[in-house]
């Protein structure tokens, strides 16, 4: 039974896959027979599109090559039409050359005649010259001049007493014209003057306070004379002790710091040296005030303070007695007014009035003459070259501006001031014989001569006995001798002149 069951089992299982199999491979066969078919339908489809894309090609290149032909057309027209106007032009161009090529002979044939005319003329007037000078017996030349000296003699008389006649009336009013000029601005303008001298007074409360100044062996007196520069002088004046320097700023520095230790009662070297230093920081300070006050008197702004605070020293610096920051504020003045008459610049001549003497405050310290030094220190702060001028002009003996020449008037005017000048004319004419003695002193000099106010001398010698590397040395020897024997202000030049002159007469 078990068998039959198995053997039964065995073939339905056997018939199933058979039929499966046969099931399977129909149902295969009609998908690839469909797929096929698909396949057939979808070449189909894309030879068609293929027949169409083909089409549309060839259509738009025929498009394409017709848009081509008639560009190239148009393009043809265009470079056609350009040919004919280049042509057209051409030929325009050339007929115009042309015409320029005639012109041009035509002007060259009629300067050609111009010539020819000319010297035509100036033949005929050579024939007539001729003519004249063999009808009057004498030529062109001689002529003129007999016409020239003939008129001469008939007007000369007359012109030179019409010149005489205007030379006096312009030299009369211009004397007068001058003076009003001057007498105006002398009169506008008033600063008080300070003489100073080369010392200073400082009063005592008591006799007994000379000794304490003294101290110890004179302790004191030198520690003071160390540290100001100056000189005390401690005689039989009552209640009073002297203080002798060159320099005003020293002096001054010494005489503040007395009496501030005389205030003070405290006397000794320590002491000192504080009371000192105070005073020069006063100094310091009343110089920097003063040359903003002369700025402010004046009207003039925009000046470096560097500048200013050198200015404010003129304050303590004299010449000839004559206070020099007084006296530059003057020729400021009288050189704005001046101006304002004459019509010259206004700003100029104030600035190089006040400025002029600028050198005269380091002078002590710095070489060479104070207009030089002053036209450095003006060139250092950038001042412009016509207000720098001035520290030269006012001792040229003709300045190059109308600027100038006003500095050097109102600089003449504020020294010619009865009493601005304490240096009498007795003591000036002493210190001019003096340098005139010291350079007559010396073997083979001629003759000496002291000018410009005694600034320089000129020493002649004689050619025979001094040559030039002696004349040289000469001038070095006379210098030397001069700084060591002479006290005098600024600068000395030293001039040695050796000229050898040979006469002869033919009879």
């Amino acid at each position: 039974m078990d068998i039959l069951t198995f053997i039964v089992s065995a073939s339905a299982v056997i018939i199933g896959i058979a039929a499966g199999y046969f099931i399977r491979k129909n149902l295969a066969k009609r998908e690839v027979e469909g797929a096929e078919a698909k396949a057939e339908n979808l070449l189909k489809e894309a030879k068609n599109k293929q027949k169409e894309i083909l089409l549309q090609a060839n259509d738009k290149a025929l498009n394409i090559i017709d848009d081509a032909k008639r560009e190239e057309q148009q393009r043809r027209r265009e470079l056609t039409h350009m040919q004919q106007r280049l042509e057209k032009r051409e030929s325009i161009f050339d007929q115009k050359l042309l015409d320029l090529e005639n012109k041009q002979q035509k002007l060259l044939d009629k300067a050609k005649e111009v010539e020819e005319v000319k010297e035509k003329i100036n033949k005929i007037r050579e024939e007539q010259l001729q003519k004249l000078e063999k009808i009057a017996k004498m030529t062109k030349d001689q002529a003129k001049d007999v016409l020239l000296e003939n008129t001469e003699k008939m007007v000369k008389e007359d012109i030179l007493g019409r010149l005489k006649k205007l030379q006096d009336e312009g030299q009369e009013e211009l004397d007068k014209k001058a003076r009003e000029i001057l007498s105006l601005s002398i009169q506008r303008c008033s600063i008080p003057q300070a003489q100073e001298i080369t010392t200073t007074t400082v009063d005592l409360p008591s006799d007994e306070m000379k000794g304490r100044i003294i101290g110890r062996e004179g302790r004191n007196i030198r520690s003071i004379e160390q540290l100001t520069g100056v000189e005390i002088v401690v005689d039989d004046t009552p209640m009073a002790i002297t203080i002798s320097g060159f320099s005003p700023i020293r002096r001054h520095v010494a005489k503040r710091a007395l009496e501030a230790l005389i205030l003070d009662g405290r006397i000794h070297p320590a002491r000192i040296e504080e009371a000192i230093e105070n005073a020069k920081k006063q100094i310091a300070l009343e110089i920097k005030k003063a040359g903003e006050d002369s700025l402010y008197e004046l009207g003039i702004t925009g000046i470096d303070p560097k500048l200013v605070q050198i200015l404010g020293r003129l304050k303590f610096r004299t010449s000839y007695g004559h206070n020099v920051l007084l006296h530059s504020m003057e020729v400021a003045h009288l050189a704005g007014l001046l101006a304002e008459e004459l019509g010259a610049d206004v700003t100029v001549c104030k600035k190089g009035g006040l400025f002029h003497d600028i050198g005269k405050a380091v002078d002590h310290e710095v070489k060479g003459g104070h207009p030089e030094i002053g036209y450095d220190i003006m060139k250092k702060f950038n001042m412009p070259e016509e207000i720098a001028y001035m520290c030269i002009a006012h001792h040229e003996d003709a300045p190059k501006t109308l600027e100038g020449i006003i500095v050097k008037v109102a600089d003449a005017i504020s020294g010619a001031r009865p009493g601005a000048r304490k240096d009498t004319y007795e003591r000036y004419l002493q210190r001019l014989e003096e340098l005139e003695n010291v350079a007559n002193s010396f073997e083979g000099v001629q003759k000496s001569y002291a000018i410009q106010a005694g600034r320089e001398v000129r020493i002649f010698v004689m050619p025979d006995t001094i040559d030039d590397l002696a004349a040289a040395k000469l001038a070095q020897n006379i210098a030397h001798k001069i700084e060591e024997e002479l006290k005098y202000p600024g600068e000395i030049k030293v001039s040695v002149i050796r000229e050898m002159r040979i006469t002869e007469y033919a009879r």
